[in-house]
């Protein structure tokens, strides 16, 4: 006969070994994030939270989903992170390359055009499974103003007044649908913006932190961070009032 507690650790180990095989070898971490851009008179605003999770975990609370890809270009990344932040890096190189080839920055269009290729191109990548890459690109040009371009991982491209994706976009469609207004200015489009994510931060579980905006117009790319006690409640959340404990002589949180 087999000892009892012999028959225990070899059901363990194969338990252990099929949930390995099952979570980490053969399902890929799910993630989530919300990205919107919106465009107002003069520019474009584009915003997303800042959690970045696997899963269940959150991996980073405070990151930064947006890359700037020109000098008034900026892409707003959702999807897989790997894949992201490598399109935005080979989308960067090709950019300075044929920007010095021209002697002349490139217009948002054409940025977004190499962005969309890189993915259709790419279509077999992960085992055929394609790149994670759901991308929002906006930015001010001279010849065509404020435009925002909406790019899947399949390779489409589609030029549109405001968008939205990622996990918690399901929950904000409509609520972006019936609140954009045509010509608002700078601080009102900021607002709506960050109102969208916030809604969404309070119901979808992978979207939270803070949020982070880039407004590009003529002068250029101006940066926001809006921390979480900033934020409007949202859904019968409780506002953010004073931190729980207080900071040790380390700079530690003491509870």
């Amino acid at each position: 006969t087999t000892p009892l507690r012999s028959t225990c650790a070899q059901g363990y180990v194969a338990y252990t070994r099929a949930s390995l095989q099952m979570e980490t070898f053969d399902e890929p971490p799910k993630t989530g994030t919300t990205i919107v851009a919106c465009v107002y008179d003069g520019g474009v605003v584009l915003g997303a939270d800042t959690r970045v999770s696997t899963g269940i975990y959150v991996s980073n609370r405070a990151s930064d989903k947006m890359t700037v890809l020109a000098d008034s270009t900026v892409m707003c990344r959702s999807g897989s992170a790997a894949d992201t932040e490598a399109v935005a890096k080979i989308v960067r190189y090709h950019v300075e390359q044929i920007g010095m080839e021209r002697d002349s920055p490139l217009d948002v269009k054409t940025v977004a055009q190499i962005s969309n290729q890189i993915n259709y191109q790419n279509k077999s990548a992960n085992h055929g499974a394609g790149l994670g890459a759901y991308m929002i690109i906006g930015g001010w040009d001279s010849n065509k103003g404020s435009q925002v371009y909406s790019c899947t991982a399949g390779g489409n491209m589609i030029s549109t007044r405001w968008t939205t994706d990622g996990s918690g976009s399901t929950y904000i469609w409509g609520f972006m649908d019936d609140g954009f207004r045509e010509n608002m200015t700078r601080e009102e489009c900021e607002a709506f913006v960050t109102a969208a994510i916030t809604l969404a931060m309070s119901t979808d579980s992978s979207s939270g932190g803070c949020v982070r905006l880039n407004t590009v117009n003529a002068e250029g790319i101006h940066r926001k961070f809006v921390k979480p006690g900033e934020l409007s409640p949202a859904y019968g959340e409780l506002a953010m009032t004073a931190r729980h404990g207080h900071v040790g002589a380390s700079g530690g949180m003491v509870l």
